[in-house]
């Protein structure tokens, strides 16, 4: 039998909540350390998840039990503690945003095929029983060639002015919808159609200023955006392409959830939740054909999740790394892995830079790791 992948937490926001059950209960991995930069903050962890822990970040890449990390912190840390990591001979599973620009990506990409090391992205709606079945549907044509898809993700979780202040208000800092959504919309839409081809955006910061989490009462300015409107061309595996919409915000206050709709010539494909609590639970899958109603298609158990956790998230992140496991194992790249999040990130990229409406045509397709 193979053993586990013997597997460390850098961060412990997400990292504790999520990931750390999901390694527990993968039969792949298993969790052996923890890191974070404040002492304190990572006593408490240790002491609630019975680990070792590190805060000099150098000792946790000599520490021999480690063959892997996890790295959960927050956008700015993350491209230099991956490189770091990836110098060390460890392998990577990565949050999303990886870096803060796609060249930061393509380096950790170039880096990781040298050391002919895997490393994971988690894009975990590729995980998600739902979006599966919905993409072997679309793979097996029953919609027909594709015409026009359209995606509204519309949350309210920022829509409340006294949330404070934080890196996800600044842009430099790899906050904004466009991280925290779009490096997933535009993983999803590459997944179940094909890259984006042409891209054009309009941005806005809805909710400018925050009160500062000090108590102060003092505001700080934002000015990473919280609405994104994105008009993209998607490549479809045939060689034609196909227009798409997406519309993201966090500031709409009982907005409809996520929903994903796919128009084909033969038929029609609508996937979505309005369950603002979980992304997770609460999604249904309706499908018309030859000009019917849409009806609700049944979920097909090949697709469904071993347990049901109260957090939603952990079963699809527990399903990533069960794959990332066993492409490490088995030496073969990753997917999703660094490959599809260059793709992503260029996409966010593309936007930032467009939101006075030009197109930007994308460079070459980079390969994937």
């Amino acid at each position: 039998m193979t053993a586990p992948l013997r597997v460390a937490i850098a961060g412990l926001g997400f990292g504790e909540s999520v990931h750390l059950p999901a390694l527990r209960s993968c039969s792949g991995t298993e969790p052996v350390a923890l890191w974070h930069p404040r002492p304190e903050r990572l006593e408490a962890a240790c002491r609630q998840a019975e680990l070792p822990g590190h805060c000099d970040f150098n000792a946790l890449l000599e520490d021999p039990s480690v063959e892997a990390i996890v790295i959960a912190t927050p956008p700015t840390p993350r491209y230099a503690l991956a490189r770091q990591a990836l110098e060390a001979g460890k392998h990577l599973l990565l949050e999303k945003p990886v870096a803060l620009c796609a060249d930061q990506v393509e380096d950790l990409q170039r880096l990781a095929l040298q050391r002919g090391l895997t490393v994971a992205v988690d894009f975990e709606y590729r995980a998600v029983p739902l979006f599966q079945q919905l993409a072997a549907l679309v793979a097996s044509g029953a919609l027909g060639e594709l015409v026009l898809v359209k995606f509204d993700w519309l949350m309210g979780s920022r829509a409340d002015a006294s949330r404070p202040w934080s890196w996800y208000s600044q842009a430099a800092e790899g906050g904004g919808v466009l991280g925290a959504l779009g490096t997933h919309a535009f993983d999803t839409l590459h997944w179940l159609v094909g890259p984006s081809r042409q891209l054009r955006s309009q941005l806005s910061t809805a909710i400018r200023s925050r009160p500062l989490a000090d108590g102060s009462g003092r505001q700080a300015s934002v000015d990473a955006e919280d609405i994104a409107l994105v008009q993209l061309n998607l490549e479809t595996p045939q060689g034609g392409s196909v227009p798409a919409q997406l519309n993201l915000a966090s500031v709409t206050r009982r907005g409809r959830g996520c929903w994903l709709e796919l128009y084909g010539r033969d038929g029609t494909a609508v996937l979505g939740s309005d369950n603002q609590a979980d992304y997770v639970h609460g999604f249904g899958l309706w499908l018309s054909q030859a000009g019917e109603p849409l009806r609700p298609v049944d979920s097909d158990p090949r697709w469904s999740f071993a347990r049901t956790w109260e957090d939603g998230r952990i079963a699809p992140v527990e399903r990533i790394h069960g794959w990332w496991s066993a492409a490490v194992r088995e030496g073969r790249p990753m997917l999703p892995g660094l490959g599809e999040a260059v793709l992503s990130q260029r996409c966010c990229d593309w936007a930032r830079l467009g939101q006075g409406g030009s197109g930007f045509p994308p460079p070459a397709t980079p390969g994937i790791q």
